[in-house]
């Protein structure tokens, strides 16, 4: 059992300079947002190249979040602005693209508020237990991510042609709701258990040694 440090980003955050790589990834990922939503929004939303160039932001701006958060850690780049801008960078592109979807009509409006109170109750939780530690992702929490991005990329892709698009964009779409669920619940037990303990190390499998 691989026990996590609490703060596991040590003190580079401290020695690190601010303007490195993985902070521009991060800014350009919040410019994105803004194109994102301009270009979802021309044509009345409708299929067309907009509509398209849309979605191909969206996953581009996801790539980056891939790569900063892996350049930071292995060469030794985090710092405290790219802690407190990598998730509000994150939280921008996926809440603008759910808000944008149901403002068009193209996923209920259930779907977006039960990701979007998921992700912020999340980060209140952090808030909540950050004197105690840092609970590390879970490997449901990174599954849940990638789900999510593909669900939204195929709300965002328009393919008239493909009467069964749709379908398989909902189950898509389904299986990141569920998944948004259940790591929302595994992250809270988490993070009440950290709060009953002494600070410690918190293991792989949610435990505090």
């Amino acid at each position: 059992m691989k026990p996590v440090q609490l703060d596991p980003t040590g003190n580079s955050a401290s020695i690190a300079p601010v303007l490195n790589l993985p902070n521009a990834l991060t800014m350009l990922r919040l410019l994105c947002v803004p194109v994102m939503v301009l270009l979802l929004f021309s044509d009345d939303g409708g299929a067309g190249i907009a509509r398209d160039s849309a979605a191909l932001v969206f996953v581009m701006a996801s790539i980056t979040d891939l790569i900063d958060g892996a350049v930071a850690r292995k060469f030794g780049q985090v710092t405290n602005f790219g802690k407190l801008a990598d998730p509000l960078a994150d939280k921008a592109l996926v809440g603008s693209a759910l808000i944008g979807l149901s403002i068009l009509g193209d996923l209920p409006w259930w779907v977006t508020i039960v990701i979007l109170v998921r992700e912020i109750g999340v980060s209140l939780l952090r808030m909540w237990v950050i004197e105690h530690g840092v609970i590390p992702a879970s490997r449901g929490g990174k599954l849940k991510t990638v789900v999510q991005t593909i669900a939204i990329t195929m709300v965002l892709v328009v393919v008239p042609g493909l009467p069964w698009w749709g379908a398989v964009s909902s189950l898509v779409m389904g299986a990141a709701v569920a998944l948004t669920l259940v790591t929302g619940i595994d992250y809270l037990v988490r993070a009440l258990r950290l709060r009953s303990v002494a600070p410690g190390i918190i293991t792989d499998d949610g435990a505090v040694r």
